[in-house]
């Protein structure tokens, strides 16, 4: 499935800009008593800058979740240990004490979950819940803050905010419901915004209006954007790079244009081979990807995905492949996919060109 030809979002100013987050061999193990250690996330690193949109996708169970929730500081306090570090604007967050990190949620960063119908209280109005946040973190009066919660629903496309202040989240439609978790995300102009799924529990038309509307809002106030999502369609026209993760890793990432038109891991491909296109032959079947993440093997002597690979090697079962990043793109694979032939501009012979810097 191609990038959308028609976003003209220049990449100069995001790409020499200095990071907002850096994150760096993040690491989450969870440890139940009487059971083995799981390793969900297995040292990640990855940057973004402001006014940036950095995709994580993957499938359920590849981390990507539990990563957000550590940068975030959400992780349950007991049975998890967290290593590496999150650098948000020179600070560790790892290193944060619990009060410390409440006064960055909401403020600096925030977060928009999957499921606004639980995320939301549903014993409280949307109004009170967005003026809550202009509460704690500006300090404003409930009566200063309602101008501001009433703008917010209108700027996230809520129709008649005035009444809408005063509505339940039961009242709302899925939609509305998650334009409401984007306004008392967005309520206090955060420089980070995380969305996880923000669109699995939606109908096609929905979802393409929140992804344009994150779109929009992105580059309308510069907040940096990570987007979590197991669908690469859902990021083909929103991020501008990706990181596709695979077993708690990263296994490659790239800018959006260059990872659709050259996806170099067996596992990139095969998520790829799995979106429906508009262009297809009639009759044409999707092709999955065989098994399933249970299916992984330990990244410690081999690469977790080979059970479930179309092109493995006996390398693969006996060793990790490391990942290697050359400029914008980075791969952890012991046989990649050959880059696709690139015919030159004018070329009348068809003859196939290789593009600089492929791995």
């Amino acid at each position: 499935m191609p990038a959308s030809s028609t976003d003209t979002r220049a990449q100069s100013g995001t790409a020499s800009a200095a990071p907002l987050l850096q994150v760096r061999d993040l690491s989450v193990t969870f440890q139940r008593q009487g059971e083995r250690p799981f390793t969900a996330v297995d040292g990640v690193s990855f940057e973004v800058r402001p006014g940036q949109t950095v995709g994580l996708v993957g499938e359920s169970g590849c981390g990507k979740s539990v990563t957000s929730l550590a940068i975030m500081g959400l992780l349950p306090p007991r049975g998890n240990k967290v290593t590496g570090s999150v650098e948000f604007g020179g600070t560790n967050l790892l290193t944060l004490g619990k009060k410390q990190m409440q006064d960055h949620r909401g403020r600096d960063l925030a977060m928009i979950f999957q499921d606004p119908l639980s995320s939301l209280n549903p014993v409280i109005p949307i109004g009170i819940q967005v003026t809550e946040v202009l509460e704690r973190h500006r300090g404003m009066s409930r009566r200063a803050a309602r101008p501001i919660a009433r703008e917010m629903l209108d700027r996230v496309g809520i129709p008649d905010p005035d009444r809408r202040l005063t509505d339940y989240p039961h009242q709302l439609s899925g939609g509305m419901r998650q334009r409401a978790l984007i306004a008392i995300a967005l309520a206090c102009e955060p420089r980070l915004l995380i969305a996880d799924e923000p669109t699995t529990a939606l109908d096609v038309t929905i979802q393409a209006q929140i992804l344009t509307l994150l779109r929009d809002l992105v580059e309308q106030t510069g907040t940096a954007l990570i987007m979590i999502t197991h669908d690469l369609g859902v990021v083909a026209g929103l991020c501008d790079e990706i990181n596709v993760l695979y077993g708690g890793r990263i296994v490659e990432r790239g800018e959006r244009h260059e990872l659709f038109a050259q996806p170099r891991h067996p596992y990139t491909a095969g998520l790829l081979a799995s979106i429906p296109r508009l262009d297809a032959p009639r009759g044409a079947r999707l092709t999955p990807i065989p098994g399933s993440v249970a299916d992984n093997l330990p990244w410690t002597h081999a690469c977790a995905f080979a059970p479930r690979c179309s092109r493995p090697i006996e390398v693969c079962r006996t060793q990790t492949p490391d990942l290697v990043e050359r400029g914008t793109r980075a791969l952890r694979c012991h046989n990649p996919v050959p880059p696709a032939p690139q015919q030159a501009p004018g070329d009348a012979d068809g003859a196939s060109h290789t593009r600089e810097g492929d791995q």
